[in-house]
């Protein structure tokens, strides 16, 4: 990371608050905050503190039912942060608290660097903080993010560092950013003392893939498998024809037929239905787009068509779903 990457780089952080949104993943939290402490002892020397605050200032639930006690109060004027980084999980589209958004897009005004981590940037978003901003997410949030918010411009890498914006897939990725975070403020021997500190050996690049690739994550090898794999996943929207996919894979549609049933246990057809049906119920979780909407932005030419499709898969319709998600994460909330 440049010095220029952020404003006021040559100065150190010294003040990092978290916007804990109930839900939010413990192991996410844990990744960006032990680094600043173990920076302070490190170093033997007070370089960041850090406070805890949450919507309403009452204690915020982990997705594993630890609790944590806010520290810090909800929507002073913090005239003492230097950094306020939002961790939410679940399903951090159904937080539609309006002080929240008003509060982050007050710090953001005065000049506080204002990121989200995991979920987080799904908030940040709906704040109206990352309109013609690069950031990334979580990826399982990321289709969800960018059919809701056209005007940003999301990667999907393990963090983004854009002006006064900063945003993190979550998971272990937050150590990583809070690492790049170190060495531009203290230089890279601190850092690395952190990353070993924590048996982090390798330090991955903030331009670096959240997700496995294909061959590691589905255990398979053959490349034209993998290349029509890719492809899919590549025209959710607009499915290829099995024909097309064969072709464009490189092998006979009898061939590609075959490889699919031995390494994955399914026809060509089935498995690209799957991975359509699963972009949808993301949808349908994270986004306020109509039934009719969400089957067309995965490739349905009509609501009934989708619908069928869906309760065949699902074994309950869409709206049952869609309903049945939303009741989990307001008690989630609650």
């Amino acid at each position: 990371m440049r010095n220029d990457d952020v404003p006021g780089s040559r100065q150190p952080i010294k003040s990092v608050g978290f916007l804990l949104v109930p839900g939010f993943a413990l192991l996410t939290y844990a990744s960006a905050i032990e680094p600043l402490r173990a920076a302070n002892q490190l170093s033997g020397k007070t370089l960041y503190r850090w406070w805890n605050a949450t919507p309403g200032d009452k204690p915020a639930t982990a997705s594993n039912g630890v609790a944590v006690l806010p520290n810090y109060k909800f929507g002073s004027d913090a005239r003492d942060l230097d950094v306020m980084l939002v961790c939410a999980g679940g399903n951090p589209a159904t937080f539609r608290d309006q002080r929240t958004f008003a509060w982050l897009r007050k710090l953001a005004a005065r000049g506080v660097i204002v990121g989200g981590i995991s979920g987080g940037p799904v908030i940040l978003a709906r704040a109206g903080l990352l309109d013609g901003r690069r950031c990334t997410v979580h990826w399982e949030h990321a289709p969800a993010l960018q059919e809701a918010f056209p005007r940003v411009k999301l990667t999907q890498t393990l963090f983004v560092i854009d002006g006064d914006r900063i945003t993190c897939s979550g998971g272990v990725g937050g150590l990583d950013m809070m690492v790049a975070l170190i060495a531009r403020d203290h230089g890279y021997p601190l850092a690395a003392a952190v990353s070993e500190w924590f048996l982090h050996t390798h330090v991955r690049e903030g331009a670096r893939p959240q997700r496995m690739d294909l061959r590691a994550r589905l255990g398979v090898r053959d490349e034209a498998l993998l290349k029509a794999l890719k492809i899919m996943e590549a025209h959710i929207e607009s499915p290829l024809s099995r024909e097309r996919l064969a072709k464009l894979a490189g092998v006979s549609l009898r061939q590609l037929e075959r490889l699919f049933r031995r390494e994955l246990g399914q026809g060509v057809h089935a498995r690209y239905l799957a991975l359509r049906l699963d972009r949808a119920r993301q949808l349908l979780r994270e986004t306020s787009h109509s039934i009719l909407e969400v089957g067309m932005a995965t490739g349905f030419a009509s609501s009934s068509q989708f619908c069928r499709a869906f309760g065949r898969s699902f074994g309950i319709t869409p709206n049952a779903a869609r309903r049945r998600d939303l009741e989990l994460a307001t008690r989630r909330l609650d």
